[in-house]
């Protein structure tokens, strides 16, 4: 068998737009994967085509899985997360090929399942919020949902510092959030990577009575020298690791223990294997995975089949039932979440394809994601929100 076509389709999706890959085999066989980055589709769709569809895709065994990658990372020299995207959609869409010619589920072919369903926590709700009632509320709704741990950034545009008046309005949110959901429910306060080692030092200890489950990436992802400085000063759990996208980034954050949970993104790090690698060198080290994904549908399959088989998971990121109200018809219907939990079917290979009228449906908008370090995040956020109630 070899892959004899690449296709790529991109859709909008509120604030983000999604790009999937298919490819066909001259057994006739498809491959679903996703190369989705904020910002920098067009570009990652770009590469796709330009380097690695005929240099590396067309005319590939997809069973060569390991050597394909290996090949595409070595070869494209520069690094980063546009090129890692690129390669790690192409991996994802290898996989759900071989797993639809064995006849098998992903996961079984990664080892099996560990886990019968998968917890899950939200993200995305608070869109809208701005003071903590409102956000005590939108959280009240949140748990009814079945979830048990919800995410969420109320540090609105901070960069770097975060004056103690603004600390202290922001604590009244985290203090109203907990009081509304109970102390059995985790809240997992995101950083976006916002802080100073300082800064986040004091936010963390402003954190502790309420007890968070973490405190994600609270200081730039390029220094984990930074991040460790942050988590021998704390008493607090923290979790990095979704804007690292080699597996050498992992191994630098895993032998210093700079966090506690490891967030590595499927659809960035290299893929589905890559993924299990990661996760099987922070299992040496006592380290939990919660890997990220907050883009779009078939990234999340190729994410829970990764999870599933994990001994060492802990979590999965939930976006979908706070995204656009089409999500999940880009891949006719497919929606594995159930009251709070992730469960996955028995169906061939990632138990995902893509509907082309769904996605010809709504096309590409450029600049779709805003910058968090922008007053118009919390516009374009509020209004998405917003609309997807209306």
């Amino acid at each position: 068998m070899k892959i004899i076509k690449l296709e790529t389709f991109l859709a909008n999706a509120g604030l983000r737009n999604y790009l999937f890959i298919r490819l066909h085999t001259d057994k006739g066989l498809t491959g679903i994967g996703e190369a989705s980055l904020e910002w920098q589709e067009q570009t990652v769709q770009t590469l796709i085509h330009e380097f690695l569809e005929e240099r590396y895709v067309l005319g590939a065994n997809p069973f060569d899985i390991e050597d394909l990658i290996t090949r595409m990372v070595r070869d494209q020299y520069q690094g980063g997360s546009t090129i890692m995207t690129a390669i790690s959609g192409i991996e994802i869409a290898l996989w759900d090929l071989v797993g639809k010619a064995c006849g098998q589920p992903v996961y079984n072919l990664l080892g099996g399942r560990c886990h019968e369903r998968l917890p899950a926590y939200a993200n995305g709700w608070y869109g809208g919020a701005y003071t903590p009632q409102q956000y005590a509320d939108r959280a009240k709704e949140v748990i009814s949902r079945g979830y048990t741990a919800l995410k969420f950034d109320p540090f609105g545009v901070a960069w770097k510092e975060l004056p103690r008046l603004d600390r202290k309005q922001i604590m009244k949110i985290v203090e109203a959030v907990r009081h509304a959901v109970g102390e059995n429910v985790d809240l997992l306060i995101e950083g976006h990577g916002r802080f100073s080692v300082e800064t986040a030092v004091e936010i963390a200890r402003d954190l502790e009575p309420y007890h968070p489950t973490w405190f994600e990436e609270p200081v730039t992802p390029d220094s984990i020298d930074l991040l460790y400085e942050v988590k021998s000063r704390v008493k607090i759990p923290l979790a990095a690791g979704e804007r690292l996208y080699t597996v050498s980034d992992f191994y630098r954050l895993l032998s210093k223990r700079a966090a506690d949970v490891v967030q590595m993104d499927v659809a960035h790090c290299g893929g589905i294997l890559t993924s299990k690698k990661i996760a099987a060198m922070a299992a040496v080290q006592d380290i939990r995975i919660s890997p990220h994904c907050s883009i779009g549908p078939v990234a999340l399959a190729a994410t829970l089949h990764v999870d599933i088989g994990t001994p060492n998971f802990m979590i999965q990121e939930a976006y979908g039932e706070f995204d656009v109200p089409w999500r999940d018809a880009l891949v006719r219907g497919w929606n594995p979440l159930r009251q709070g939990y992730f469960y996955l079917p028995e169906s061939p290979g990632l138990g995902v394809d893509i509907d082309e009228n769904i996605i010809a449906a709504h096309p590409y908008v450029k600049n779709a994601f805003p910058s968090l370090w922008d007053r118009s995040w919390f516009e374009k956020f509020t209004q998405n929100q917003r609309d997807q109630k209306d």
